[in-house]
């Protein structure tokens, strides 16, 4: 197990700072903690949600040569950049999915100092072949290498291929730009004040903390507390992300609607169910055949405009209540949607 803020010098204490400081320093520590929880929770969880989605679309559609080739519908997950951030997501992923570590591959300046290779990680430096190989690529790199790394990526990274930014500081937009990309989820967090921003110095194993349950109600994306918040356009942007992979599996409307509600079913009633018009505009769903596949969502436009999505969660609570039921009940039980 290893501690979130493990290596992170600026955190470490100093017997000159004032109290002001030391007070700030406490501050910081904490808000650290709880990014790299949140973040790496948030990730375990679309993760989980993908995978699930895409073994229930191999079992939908089993006479399908082009998706009965996939290997059991196993996800195949890249990490670029192997700093504190890339390392916590790495430990996340491999003790809270079902993902195969054979099916996590990791692209670093040294792989030879990941230690995660005897678990049956690739580790190299090739960010091309990472691209091209990966379903769900998370860049984790510094944001001064990100012009570069992106100039590698953008002619080898399939349409298909969902990018999921932990950069700091640079907006979804200006990813879309520089990989010429627009499957691209990136959570946007923002502090808040509070007086409960303490919690997230529990935080100091990472895998533990993912199962506790006051943490992962903290991190609950629709109601986030500890000082932390990340907003409606993400949920909506996840929402749209399995959309858009049923439309990739060339599924009808009506297929990925019951798929996707499938994933949730646990947590909302039969008039809970999402619809066309819940996702799309409306006359566009009362177009829309059920045999014909939704139209490919850009999730770029998903987390800077205004969807229909968004307008339909922000005036139902009832939604975002079993919305975030679920998310708590898939990282407190992980392997659930899985069996």
């Amino acid at each position: 197990m290893a501690d979130v803020v493990s290596g992170l010098d600026s955190f470490s204490s100093d017997p000159g700072l004032t109290e002001d400081e030391k007070n700030t320093l406490f501050v910081l520590r904490a808000r650290s903690a709880g990014l790299t929880f949140c973040g790496c929770a948030h990730a375990v969880y679309l993760c989980n949600l993908v995978h699930s989605l895409r073994c229930f679309i191999k079992s939908h559609t089993a006479n399908r040569d082009s998706i009965a080739s996939e290997e059991n519908g196993q996800l195949c997950v890249g990490i670029l950049g192997m700093g504190h951030m890339g390392k916590q997501l790495l430990l996340s992923l491999l003790e809270m999915t079902l993902i195969k570590p054979s099916h996590i591959k990791v692209s670093t300046r040294r792989p030879e100092s990941v230690d995660f290779v005897q678990m049956g990680v690739e580790c190299f430096f090739d960010n091309r072949k990472l691209a091209a190989w990966a379903d769900v690529l998370f860049l984790c790199c510094l944001p001064s290498h990100l012009c570069e790394v992106c100039c590698e990526l953008h002619s080898h990274l399939s349409k298909h291929c969902l990018v999921y930014s932990f950069i700091s500081a640079v907006p979804v937009t200006r990813l879309t730009t520089l990989l010429r990309h627009n499957f691209i989820l990136k959570p946007q967090y923002s502090f808040v004040a509070c007086d409960t921003a303490d919690l997230w110095l529990s935080c100091t194993h990472l895998t533990t903390a993912l199962t506790h349950p006051l943490l992962i109600e903290a991190s609950c994306p629709l109601t986030m507390s500890g000082g932390i918040s990340l907003g409606m356009n993400w949920v909506c942007a996840v929402l749209y992300t399995l959309l858009n992979i049923c439309t990739s599996a060339c599924l009808g409307s009506s297929d990925a609607l019951f798929l996707i509600n499938s994933l949730f079913k646990e947590k909302w009633t039969h008039d809970m169910d999402l619809n066309a018009q819940h996702l799309i505009r409306a006359s566009y769903a009362c177009s829309l055949l059920k045999e014909e596949p939704f139209p490919w969502i850009s999730l770029t436009d998903a987390q800077t405009k205004e969807t229909p999505l968004q307008r339909f969660l922000s005036s139902n609570k009832s939604m975002q209540q079993c919305i975030s039921a679920a998310y708590k009940s898939l990282l407190e039980k992980p392997l659930k949607l899985h069996n």
